[in-house]
């Protein structure tokens, strides 16, 4: 059964938004990430687990390493999230817009 995350809790740790970061120019392997943090490698290895789970990373073994690559998957939940908001306030600025324009005409 897979874990079923909240996005916002994912990326609410400082420590997985920087793995997110430091994913962006490339794949990395999980020891490579753990150099790059002031914690122990499993404590990485549950951040990895975390972000894995809701869809922000694959995990792919190659040779006897694991490598961590960005996923699309997380990011369009929050994305659907921020596109929600977007067109309320964009329907909001809409009706002022007309709003004005009906005044401008009186």
């Amino acid at each position: 059964m897979k874990q079923s995350f909240d996005v916002f809790q994912v990326v609410a740790d400082p420590s997985r938004r920087q793995i997110l970061r430091l994913l962006l120019k490339d794949s990395l392997t999980i020891n490579s990430l753990a150099e790059h943090f002031d914690m122990s490698r499993p404590a990485v290895s549950k951040h990895i687990k975390i972000l894995h789970g809701a869809g922000f990373i694959s995990i792919q073994d190659i040779g006897r390493e694991r490598h961590c690559i960005l996923k699309q998957e997380g990011f369009e939940k929050l994305q659907e999230w921020i596109n929600y908001f977007d067109n309320f306030w964009l329907s909001k600025l809409e009706k002022l817009k007309l709003l004005l324009a009906n005044k401008l005409k009186n």
